[in-house]
Parts: C-alpha cells; sequence; structure tokens
C-alpha cells in the first residue's frame, strides 16, 4: 500500500457504493492510530513528515468514504466517468422536469409548512437517486448513468441549501 492507493484499498474495503459506515469508521482510527506522527517521534523529523502525510491521506479518504455524494463521485471516476459538473451539466430527462417543478414551488412557497413539505420531496427523491446509485455501480456497473444521477443528488444537494435559506428568512 502506497500513498497513491486508492481509498478502497487504503481503508480494505471492497470498491463498491455500498458501505458499512461503522466498518469505515473502525477502520478510520485503526489506521489514525497506525499513522499518528507521535508514534515515529524516537525515528526523527523525516518519519513524523511521513507519518503526517499518510494522517491527511487517511483523512482524505475517510472523508470521501463516508459521505455518499463523494464515495459516487470517486467510483464513477476510478470507472471512467469523471462527473465533471462545471462542464458536463448531463442529467437524467425526467429529472430536468422536477427540477423546474421544485424551482416552482420554492418560488411560490409562502410557509413553514409549505418549505417543509417540499423538503420532505427532496428528502425521498434523494433517496432514490441514492439507490438508484447503488444499483448502477454495484449490481450493473454503469458508471456513465451513475455519473448522471450523481449529478442530479448534486443539484438537490444545492437545492435542499436554498430551501434552508428560504426557511431562514421566513423564521425572521
Amino acid at each position: 500500500m502506497n500513498l497513491q492507493s486508492t481509498d478502497f484499498e487504503l481503508f480494505g474495503l471492497p470498491e463498491r457504493f455500498e458501505q458499512d459506515r461503522g466498518a469505515i469508521d473502525a477502520r478510520w482510527k485503526e489506521l489514525q492510530r497506525e499513522a499518528h506522527p507521535d508514534r515515529f517521534s524516537a525515528q526523527g523529523h523525516a518519519a513524523q513528515r511521513v507519518a503526517m502525510q499518510w494522517s491527511v491521506r487517511i483523512n482524505e479518504a475517510y472523508k470521501r468514504l463516508g459521505d455518499p455524494l463523494q464515495r459516487a463521485a470517486y467510483l464513477c471516476e476510478l470507472r471512467g466517468a469523471p462527473i465533471e459538473a462545471e462542464n458536463n451539466t448531463a442529467m437524467p430527462a425526467d429529472f430536468l422536469v422536477e427540477q423546474m417543478e421544485w424551482r416552482e414551488q420554492l418560488d411560490e412557497a409562502r410557509s413553514a409548512q409549505d418549505l417543509e413539505a417540499l423538503e420532505g420531496v427532496l428528502d425521498r427523491s434523494r433517496q432514490d437517486i441514492l439507490k438508484r446509485i447503488a444499483s448502477l455501480l454495484d449490481d450493473t456497473g454503469d458508471a456513465r448513468a451513475a455519473a448522471r444521477q450523481v449529478r442530479a443528488l448534486m443539484f438537490i444537494e444545492r437545492f435542499a441549501h436554498d430551501v434552508e435559506q428560504r426557511v431562514d428568512q421566513l423564521g425572521q
């Protein structure tokens, strides 16, 4: 294992979307304990510097593996379908219609109940997309289709932030 190993290799996990969060957390603690720079203090600054690099790399992998959106995007990239959200906005066609409807709902929302209803719709859509991503990456191996779903999920996360801001505005 080296610093260029994939996150999955580093954590000793199968390269798939569905993961056991408890296993990720447990492995992170174990790896951090092994790589802690204080363990290498007797070996000099160079060894401590290498340990620090490992610690940063372990934290980077932990963050990516622990977040379903980041994990999905990472898997798509590993499988040759990078997300490239800044250049590629391809999403499932039916999702584009949903986006427009949600924007209209947000524009027309006048109460906390209206916004709570919209948040509920977003949560259900988020869960549906995560299930599709899991199926596309783990069962059918279609990383390109999964990348379109990841872009849709990215939109949901940004839009959910817009809804939160609107909730805050109503509370003031």
